[in-house]
């Protein structure tokens, strides 16, 4: 799951007019993503790339304990809920983002193969959609599509940057699945990941800013 991790964030922007800002709330999608490229770079969690591993991704997850468990997602998500109420005052806000924070680990259960835990032990866990193209690919799109309409409809603002977030989304999303795969694990791997969540991130803060909930009059 790539982009798909962003639809709950698109979700919970939609939903409520106290959810934090967009930029925020696509922070809060990936951060346990963030969180495991860095402590790979920095060799505290570990991947590795097997061509063919999956038929969709070479990456062997293979120890992820602290990002990709439920109890590690869980206190990411706790973690930055209290980040958020420390600087909103506002507890449904920090409610919501961190609930788009646990639904990492809930979203990669589908497509992951066994290799995500409950508490960073045995027994490891995934239904490996990766392995199943002709429904991963559909399932992430199609949740993908439905959640930014469903954005564009409640919130009210220029449809040009919403256009341009989901062209960018469309974009990254194809070079994961059909560009060259990596051949092997490294600071420039986890660099080019990084930095996609940084500029998707920022088109969305940008996104975030132009618009405003409609009304309940509509």
């Amino acid at each position: 799951m790539f982009i798909g991790h962003w639809a709950p964030a698109l979700a919970a922007a939609a939903i409520s007019r106290k959810s934090p800002g967009l930029g925020t709330l696509f922070v809060a999608a990936q951060l346990v993503d963030w969180a495991f490229f860095t402590l790979a770079w920095i060799g505290i969690e570990h991947l590795r790339v097997i061509p063919g591993f999956t038929a969709m991704n070479p990456m062997d997850l293979y120890h992820m304990p602290y990002t990709h468990s439920l109890l590690g997602s869980a206190v990411w998500a706790a973690g930055f809920a209290a980040l958020l109420w420390l600087a909103t005052r506002d507890r449904t806000a920090a409610l919501i983002g961190g609930m788009v924070v646990l639904s990492h680990w809930f979203l990669d259960l589908l497509v992951h193969v066994p290799d995500l835990t409950l508490a960073g032990a045995p027994p490891p866990l995934g239904l490996g959609l990766w392995n199943h193209p002709l429904i991963a690919i559909p399932l992430e799109a199609g949740i993908t599509l439905a959640a930014l309409l469903w954005y564009a409809r409640a919130r009210r603002g220029p449809l040009l940057p919403v256009l341009a977030l989901g062209t960018v989304l469309a974009l990254v999303q194809a070079v994961n699945w059909f560009g060259p795969p990596p051949t092997e694990a490294g600071p420039a791997m986890y660099g080019t990941a990084l930095l996609a969540y940084g500029v998707v991130t920022a088109i969305a803060w940008w996104v975030g800013r132009t618009r405003a909930p409609v009304s309940p009059q509509g």
